[in-house]
């Protein structure tokens, strides 16, 4: 890994949700600007594969794709940070659980905090697929400020 600076630094988990989103423009509101910000996007070397397995896929590209969309949600969400006001850098990385590399990465770059969108998953969607918020908070002792997209806000109950 290169080197790191030391310093006061945000590490924004971003996968392109309006729950991602939200949760850089909440920090835009709630952090003091101009802090060095990490945004991660973290991809899986099979995500979105249907099931066929390892052998059938071999070769097919998968995986630098993967890694390219990653790249980009990555730039997309550090020029979101910046229209917020943070000094923010890229980062597209591999990993699996993704909860584990964002806490590695947050260890990696001494962040600070740890900012991050919810999807808000109840019930069986949240056992069956699990909460990545949920999860990074539990495996770490940095801050982690949990965004939820409320797109009811504003409106009459």
């Amino acid at each position: 890994m290169a080197n790191v600076k030391k310093g006061k630094t945000i590490l924004f988990a971003y996968d392109g949700s309006e729950e991602a989103k939200e949760a850089i423009r909440q920090a835009g509101h709630q952090l003091r600007k101009g802090r060095r910000a990490i945004v991660l996007t973290v991809w899986r070397r099979f995500a979105g594969v249907p099931f066929m397995g390892p052998a059938a896929i071999a070769g097919a590209g998968f995986p630098e794709r993967n890694e390219r969309d990653a790249q980009q949600l990555a730039r997309e969400g550090a020029a979101l940070a910046r229209e917020e006001g943070f000094d923010a850098e890229p980062i597209a990385e591999e990993g699996d659980p993704i909860w584990e590399r964002i806490v590695e990465t947050a260890e990696t770059h001494d962040a600070d905090i740890i900012v991050m969108g919810s999807h808000g998953r109840t019930g069986l969607s949240l056992v069956l697929v699990g909460s990545v918020a949920g999860a990074t908070a539990r495996h770490t002792e940095r801050p982690v400020l949990i965004a939820h997209n409320d797109d009811d806000a504003g409106q009459a109950a």
